[in-house]
């Protein structure tokens, strides 16, 4: 059972890290550029939830950023029957959609960098879920025309300004978590939800927040990991 919009505002409210946490951080973040900086430069072989995943070039690695992985993790729980339809909404390297069609009957992937499509693409072929997932190319919901689905997922870009390029969609937009919001419910069916993950990196989930309170969605609180610099949440809106 998922907790209320009030634990949406707390984690909002998440105090700044200590010294020490932020210290760790730092630290975390060298070896980063130091040691795992190269996997994202090279195509690389994950395993997710016991999927093998292809990594190109330009796609966000879903172990790396941890994010993804995160998310990918709690699907199995909160997905609904068996014939649901699922729409993975900024898919990247395919994670989420290839873990989601091993429990619903159809998911239609979409991501705006053309490397992500092909690669989601890849992943689908080498886990054998070809004929349940469907990729696709586009902005957020245009290429979906007027489709509805039982579940919706996305875990969206955390820093707010332009992207510089392709692969850069997956970290930075100027108003992605409008335009989501205001297209979802278009793109729901009567009894569908959504799942989106938020994260205290980069301050951009109080936007996100406020756009769906907007739209007069009801946020619960499923699923939250704190890391040493940064908090996740899944939220559920209905």
């Amino acid at each position: 059972m998922g907790t209320p919009t009030s634990s949406v505002h707390a984690f909002l409210d998440t105090p700044h890290f200590g010294f020490l946490r932020i210290a760790l951080g730092r630290a975390q973040h060298l070896r980063y550029k130091l040691f795992l900086k190269k996997r994202h430069a090279g195509f690389v072989l994950e395993h997710v939830c016991g999927a093998p995943l292809l990594v190109a070039p330009g796609v966000l690695n879903p172990r790396l950023m941890r994010t993804g992985e995160f998310f990918a993790q709690q699907l199995g729980a909160q997905l609904p029957e068996r014939n649901a339809a699922v729409l993975d909404m900024g898919t990247g390297s395919g994670v989420c959609a290839v873990v989601a069609a091993r429990h619903v009957r159809q998911v239609v992937a979409v991501d705006i960098n053309p490397a992500a499509v092909r690669c989601a693409r890849i992943n689908a072929l080498m886990n054998g879920l070809e004929e349940r997932i469907e990729v696709l190319e586009g902005d957020l919901f245009a290429p979906l025309r007027d489709k509805r689905f039982d579940v919706v997922l996305f875990n969206p870009p955390f820093l707010h300004g332009t992207p510089r390029d392709h692969s850069d969609h997956a970290w930075r937009s100027a108003d992605v978590a409008e335009r989501f919001a205001a297209q979802l419910r278009d793109h729901l069916n009567p009894s569908g939800f959504a799942l989106v993950l938020l994260s205290t990196f980069g301050g951009g989930a109080r936007e996100f927040v406020q756009q769906f309170h907007r739209q007069a969605f009801e946020l619960t609180v499923v699923a939250e990991r704190e890391y040493v610099n940064e908090k996740l949440i899944l939220a559920k809106l209905t």
